[in-house]
């Protein structure tokens, strides 16, 4: 597994629930920026591994910007750092010299037809890869998008989710690339809300690692309740899920996907083309619901892991 990622205390969780898999062999971060920027993300990425002690994993620093224009992070939800401002002492390794969308081509060589590569941000530092070899989808195994909103109900304006609005081009460059993939929008994400009691119980688990997400959530969890009520919402972890366990998913629609661009009040917008019947093998393969028991379970035991 790869994992392509702007932490972010959502990816982190995500990232948790990977490193407690032992079915899958995490073999890179490729970070790029999106909640916050490029230096906090990778401080982030970094930091989490040290915590999960997983420094075996290399973490790659890619893209610092999105492929056109400029676009809004997410800080007023995650914190300034992306972690909730807890003032974590930094990691002591550092990132890899190499660029994230050349790690990203290299590891596709290496594991050409095993590699599962879960992006879980923007998809900036995937277009990079693609524009430095357009042979790249056909040695995925298996690509899982966290973005967009497929009718149209977003999250950062009234019908974009954020990782795709933060970066459309991209978004679009990667759907038009990859003949098939599998998508957990934001929707899927509002239908699969984890309770604040629930959540609360599994942080208190005894281990580093809990004692950690504890702190940098403690601000977004608040910010949710304030704003979402009883439930928090991990659009990142529902994603991870998805990728480590996909036969946890109780209902899927596959239908053909397009991003609005330019510069309208639709801009970043998922378009899907419900005529067609999905009866294709191609087109975005996107989750609608997700056995919720088996979801909560690997949080659970990600955040129970010392």
């Amino acid at each position: 597994m790869l994992i392509d990622t702007d932490p972010g205390v959502d990816d982190a969780l995500a990232i948790l629930m990977a490193f407690n898999d032992p079915a899958h062999d995490v073999v890179g971060l490729t970070v790029c920026a999106g909640n916050v920027g490029l230096r906090h993300t990778v401080a982030n990425a970094l930091k989490l591994c040290e915590v999960a002690g997983r420094g075996d994993v290399p973490v790659f620093a890619g893209a610092d910007r999105p492929l056109v224009h400029a676009a809004p992070d997410a800080a007023y939800v995650h914190g300034k750092d992306g972690f909730g401002d807890i003032g974590y002492a930094p990691a002591q390794r550092e990132a890899e010299a190499e660029h994230a969308a050349q790690a990203i081509v290299r590891l596709s060589h290496a594991h050409e037809g095993d590699l599962l590569l879960v992006a879980l941000g923007p998809l900036t530092n995937l277009a990079l890869a693609l524009r430095l070899d357009p042979t790249l989808p056909r040695r995925i195994g298996r690509l899982v998008v966290m973005g967009g909103a497929v009718t149209g109900q977003g999250n950062i304006t009234p019908v974009a989710e954020f990782n795709v609005y933060f970066d459309p081009e991209a978004a679009d460059e990667v759907f038009r690339a990859f003949p098939a993939y599998d998508l957990c929008d934001w929707e899927a994400t509002l239908a699969h809300g984890l309770h604040h009691r629930d959540v609360d119980h599994w942080l208190q688990a005894d281990g580093a690692t809990a004692r950690f997400y504890e702190g940098i959530s403690r601000k977004t969890r608040t910010w949710s309740a304030d704003r979402r009520g009883d439930h928090w919402h991990s659009a990142d972890g529902l994603a991870m899920a998805f990728a480590l366990a996909p036969e946890g998913a109780v209902q899927t629609a596959r239908h053909p996907l397009a991003v609005v661009l330019g510069d309208g009040p639709e801009r970043g917008l998922t378009r899907v083309d419900r005529d067609d019947d999905g009866t294709g093998a191609g087109g975005a393969n996107i989750l609608q619901r997700y056995d919720q028991g088996r979801f909560e379970a690997l949080i659970a035991r990600a955040l129970a892991a010392r």
